[in-house]
């Protein structure tokens, strides 16, 4: 089996699409040889831990109204092509996210990070949901049949703070600057939501490989 480590954020739409693209190819391809594990990176490390207006936060980051409607268009549009009906309008507010990377994780030791990713996507870009909010964190934890109870005891306390922000700044110090970013083997970055054709080809050169070693 090989690693496939990714790094993303989950109110970054780009890293939601090329996970749906990467599922394609996986389905596609069912004996892939990929095992994957969920990386912390924050799009906004800097972000205020209550989040911040949606609308503010676009305006300010693409530099007016008319460039965040622009540059958001082309996002749904791309969205809309890899099947995914994302309810932009829905969402008012744009979190912190170290307690969602942090449940990421937790998620990680039962071995439920692929249902907690997928039910973070889904709270955020279909249903508007605060996931900067640990009450909706909690909500999710159990959703995907994490304890919610002991989820709550650790969102209140400290537990994983810094290593989630370690981990993050050891990404940005390796050279991540965008997300999402594939590893493969701890060797080779793919970045970028690559299409589904691209993750085929990998995944036939890695078999080809491992059956001519």
């Amino acid at each position: 089996m090989i690693k496939l480590d990714i790094l993303s954020d989950p109110i970054c739409p780009w890293c939601y699409i090329g996970k749906t693209r990467l599922e394609k190819a996986l389905a596609d391809v069912p004996d892939h040889p990929f095992v994957i594990e969920w990386h912390p990176f924050q799009l906004n490390p800097d972000m205020p831990a209550e989040g911040m207006d949606r609308r503010t936060y676009l305006e300010t980051k693409f530099g007016g109204k008319e460039n965040a409607v622009r540059v958001y268009g082309e996002i749904e549009k791309h969205a809309r092509e890899d099947g995914l009906d994302l309810d932009f309008g829905a969402i008012q507010k744009t979190p912190n996210t170290v307690d969602a990377h942090r449940l990421i994780h937790w998620a990680g030791i039962e071995g439920k990070q692929d249902e907690i990713v997928n039910a973070l996507f889904t709270a955020y870009f279909h249903e508007g949901r605060d996931i900067g909010s640990r009450e909706v964190l909690c909500d999710i934890a159990d959703s995907c049949g994490l304890d919610a109870a002991v989820i709550g005891k650790l969102l209140k306390s400290d537990e994983d703070v810094d290593m989630i922000h370690k981990r993050d700044t050891h990404s940005r110090e390796m050279g991540v600057n965008s997300v999402p970013t594939f590893i493969i083997a701890n060797q080779h970055a793919v970045p970028g939501a690559q299409p589904a054709d691209l993750w085929i080809k990998v995944i036939e050169e890695l078999k080809e490989k491992e059956a001519n070693a």
